[in-house]
């Protein structure tokens, strides 16, 4: 079951303000495409956009992250992973491309809203979007990560992420269900033009950099992996 919220509130929250089928049948990109899911461990309808999500990740060119929304959690199940930043964030998105708040919602480049299940979407929605042009690279350094970002920058922001985690869901719309999960955001952090250093990264988590133009369009990103993953 999707969920549509009627009326889209909240502001720039959790953008980090500073001033399957698909990999046979689309080429892979000469820059990294930005997919963002939003989900909810409460929703039936989010298990297989989390799979097409996860088949994705063999691509070179993809940059996944999974924000899971917290406007499910009324029904009985409490997403672990749910955070309103990422709500505020997807209602953000809604707005700025005049679409509804619903899951599983997939965003492109931050350019396009699609269900995250539906394939054909999200191929079409990966095959519009330009290429990035603003720079940005993020490299591991000792117990932290070096993240550079282009002068050009409107908004930068780092999101750490779990590679993979599997929940046992007690109750819901999932009731009994053990759900994979891909590329789960924890935390985000803020960044500014130039290169600076971020500790305290936990080496089993991965990372990306999101910079974004003032209608929240994706225009420059950059990913570290762990090793394991």
């Amino acid at each position: 079951m999707r969920r549509r919220e009627a009326i889209i509130a909240g502001a720039f929250a959790g953008f980090g303000l500073v001033r399957p089928a698909l990999a046979r049948t689309t080429p892979a990109r000469t820059t990294p495409v930005v997919l963002e899911l939003f989900t909810s461990q409460g929703c039936s309808s989010c298990p297989p956009a989390e799979s097409l999500l996860g088949s994705l990740l063999a691509r070179p060119d993809v940059i996944a992250l999974s924000w899971h929304v917290d406007y499910w959690n009324y029904l009985g199940w409490r997403d672990p992973f749910a955070d309103r930043q990422w709500t505020e964030r997807q209602r953000h998105y809604a707005r700025a491309l005049r679409a509804e708040v619903y899951t599983p919602a997939l965003v492109v480049n931050g350019a396009h809203m699609v269900v995250g299940s539906d394939a054909a979407a999200v191929r079409e929605a990966m095959a519009k979007v330009p290429a990035l042009t603003v720079p940005a690279s993020l490299t591991r350094d000792g117990d932290g990560l070096v993240a550079t970002v282009g002068t050009e920058a409107v908004t930068a922001l780092l999101a750490i992420y779990d590679p993979e985690r599997i929940t046992a869901v007690g109750a819901g719309e999932n009731t009994g269900r053990r759900l994979k999960e891909y590329r789960v955001v924890r935390e985000i952090r803020p960044l500014s033009p130039g290169t600076q250093r971020i500790g305290g990264i936990d080496p089993s988590r991965g990372a990306a950099v999101l910079v974004q133009d003032a209608a929240g369009r994706v225009v420059g990103a950059a990913e570290w992996k762990p090793v394991s993953s």
